[in-house]
């Protein structure tokens, strides 16, 4: 399980740029990134009570499925989803809600919930937005869109770096948010 890109944006848009590395803060998200704050950053809920807590401080997204969106003639590069941290070999929606991962030498961010779908991502490209949502045979529905976290622990993070995982005690199925 590794880091394979990270990315971050001064503005409110639906792209991140690739870094070298990228800053976390605790409590606070990405350095420099528009969404990094204590309270809420992204538009829509800070419309609503912008005082609220920010649980969406870090976009967690896995590079399986870009090579997925690829396959069926989607082309991504590392950022264009939206996401902070690109990983590999971590399945994040199958995480429990608190899972801490710690990135590279120090950083840890915590589970808070599922990334919520929104209209933005087919604006980006046509048709994108039904593939972030599966049926399954048991009529539940999976969310492929990625996962939210907030940041325990600060650090520096690259691509390449480690990622090790430390589930809840008492586990609890991530929700969107």
């Amino acid at each position: 399980m590794l880091v394979e890109a990270v990315s971050l944006s001064a503005r409110h848009g639906f792209c991140k740029e690739p870094q070298i590395f990228v800053r976390l803060l605790a409590g606070v998200g990405v350095e420099g990134d528009a969404h990094a704050g204590k309270t809420v950053q992204h538009l829509h809920d800070k419309r609503k009570d912008p005082t609220q807590l920010n649980r969406k401080q870090v976009h967690l997204l896995e590079a399986e499925f870009l090579e997925e969106l690829a396959a069926k003639g989607f082309r991504l590069r590392p950022g264009e989803f939206g996401e902070n941290i690109l990983t590999r070999g971590l399945a994040l929606a199958e995480l429990p809600e608190g899972t801490e991962l710690c990135l590279g030498e120090q950083a840890v961010v915590q589970l808070t919930g599922l990334r919520n779908p929104c209209v933005q991502i087919d604006r980006f490209q046509s048709g994108l937005l039904a593939e972030t949502i599966e049926q399954l045979n048991s009529g539940e529905r999976r969310f492929k869109a990625g996962v939210m976290g907030v940041v325990l622990l600060g650090g520096d993070v690259a691509s390449g770096d480690a990622i090790r995982v430390k589930l809840p005690l008492t586990p609890k199925a991530m929700v969107r948010i």
